[in-house]
């Protein structure tokens, strides 16, 4: 224990705690969605409980590391001459998920551009059950992603090789999971009111996903070794890029609607609107 109070540790423990916010954005953002079409009560005991199980299924993976780098021993392999692939169990989960993810976000979106959101909130197809059931379903793959970023920031080496050792690893990535998913449980709430008050940050949000989507079937195609022809392989996309256009789209979001804010009250005249911005209409229709 006395190892985790070194300088060392407390650096891995923050950074690891500011990586696990980051990487729980996503989560965030599909919690929003799928919990703004529940019951206004029900709300909050959706994200509750969705938080609560990807901090379940991230700690349980923790106690069962060695099974999770089992994942990446290969299932089966697949030849067919311009197609080629080694089949592992981290692969399939990475993108199954991202395929969920993917066909999640579109549906969301065509929904709302059809207008079929409203016609559908009251049926039972959005109750509380299949909300959480979406959420667990997600968290799942989320989980995976999380604890193998964990995995690769924290050393299991011994102390005098310049490791944490294994006890002290598990209880610094335990610890940063654990902090991580408190600090989210506080900012759900506003976050999800914010997103849900705005159409224009839901449907960013949801772009957002359909990315991590992406992101997500790319890098269970890597894991998996997808090859095509004789010498072309598929890469992974770097998260750095993407969170990057995440955070600058969301800052450019913010600040038009900053000025929408900003802008001066229309004044009237003679029933007539009087806007830098619009020409002069007839308010008595």
């Amino acid at each position: 224990m006395e190892i985790l109070f070194t300088p060392n540790a407390l650096m891995a423990l923050l950074t690891l705690t500011f990586l696990e916010i980051i990487l729980g954005i996503d989560n965030i953002v599909f919690l929003s969605i799928v919990s703004g079409k529940l019951k206004a009560e029900d709300q909050p005991k959706a994200r509750r409980v969705g938080l609560l199980l990807a901090m379940v299924f991230r700690i349980i993976l923790l106690f069962g590391i060695t099974w999770v780098m089992g994942l990446k021993e290969e299932l089966f392999h697949i030849d067919w001459g311009f197609f080629e692939a080694g089949i592992t169990g981290q692969s399939l989960i990475i993108f199954g998920g991202g395929l969920f993810l993917l066909y999640k976000s579109v549906s969301e979106i065509h929904h709302k551009m059809e207008g079929e959101e409203d016609s559908t909130s009251g049926k039972a197809s959005n109750s509380l059950a299949s909300a959480i059931i979406q959420i667990a379903l997600l968290n799942i793959v989320f989980s995976f992603d999380s604890i193998l970023t964990a995995i690769g920031m924290v050393s299991n080496a011994e102390p005098a090789q310049g490791g944490f050792g294994h006890s002290g690893a598990l209880i610094i990535m335990i610890l940063a999971v654990v902090i991580s998913i408190i600090i989210m449980m506080i900012f759900a709430g506003p976050v999800s009111k914010f997103v849900n008050e705005h159409p224009t940050i839901q449907i960013l949000g949801l772009s957002f996903l359909i990315l991590i989507g992406v992101m997500l079937i790319a890098e269970g195609s890597h894991l998996a070794h997808f090859q095509f022809g004789n010498d072309v392989e598929v890469g992974t996309i770097p998260k750095g890029y993407l969170y990057f256009s995440i955070f600058f789209s969301l800052f450019v979001e913010f600040l038009n609607l900053r000025m929408k804010k900003s802008r001066k009250p229309v004044k009237l005249h003679n029933n007539k609107i009087i806007d830098k911005e619009l020409k002069d209409t007839d308010v008595t229709n």
